[in-house]
């Protein structure tokens, strides 16, 4: 089972982050107004990809972040259990 905490992120790490979801809040946003405005499939379809690609890139810089802080402290304070609950992250980061 996951533990739900709070986590305080650097808030370089924190802008960085919300200035990504926002620019990929602005891509979902363009291919809504793709789909209704019956753009080519194509051009919706490397729009996607696009927005899966900045998706991934979050996700990269999160998970490093989170490697190098909470699995950190928690395996330093004992808490193996950690390291399960990373390779099940990872294993559904790789999944897409």
């Amino acid at each position: 089972m996951m533990k739900h905490t709070v986590t305080p992120h650097p808030d370089k790490l924190k802008q960085n982050l919300k200035q990504r979801l926002a620019r990929i809040e602005g891509q979902v946003r363009g291919l809504q107004r793709m789909v209704e405005t019956d753009m080519y499939c194509d051009d919706i379809l490397n729009q996607i990809a696009s927005v899966q690609a900045a998706l991934t890139g979050v996700s990269r810089k999160l998970l490093t972040q989170h490697m190098h802080s909470c699995v950190k402290h928690r395996l330093n304070a004992g808490d193996d259990s950690v390291l399960d609950e990373l390779d099940t992250t990872i294993e559904r980061l790789l999944k897409r």
